[in-house]
């Protein structure tokens, strides 16, 4: 968009300036989105050694990543992102209808409260919660 020769003030208000909008705020959009599933189990790996392993590589400057995020990466541009997500589903569920439903349920609100466009939901399910099996441990809150 090209600017008038008599400055800024011919522009809207809206026009005036720029909105940027992180990774991890996608992110964090995307894995709220993706938990609201009925199938979704969890998030991230399901082993408890993975889990431990991937609590100390999402670590980053000024704390742990999110419980939130975990298992979501996000590539975010000016217009589009393009996202990664890594669930556990429910024994006895259709994995192709809760990709479906997860994939649908992103992109629906990460379009609606960002305005990016989702190019891309690639969805990896990394493992079944059967029904006998004990939920997950809570995290440490300790570093």
């Amino acid at each position: 968009m090209s600017e008038s020769g008599s400055g800024g003030a011919s522009r809207a208000p809206a026009e005036r300036g720029r909105t940027t909008i992180s990774d991890g705020v996608v992110e964090k959009i995307a894995g709220l989105a993706a938990r609201e599933v009925v199938g979704v189990h969890a998030m991230g790996s399901g082993t408890g050694l993975s889990r431990t392993f991937g609590a100390v590589r999402d670590r980053v400057p000024g704390g742990a990543k999110s419980s939130v995020t975990r298992g979501v990466k996000a590539e975010v541009g000016e217009v589009q992102t393009a996202l990664d997500l890594e669930i556990v589903v429910d024994y006895g569920v259709s994995i192709r209808e809760v990709a479906r439903a997860v994939r649908e349920n992103v992109i629906s609100s990460v379009e609606r409260m960002t305005g990016l466009e989702v190019v891309e939901v690639n969805i990896a399910v990394s493992d079944v919660k059967l029904p006998d099996e004990p939920d997950e441990e809570p995290e440490s809150r300790l570093q």
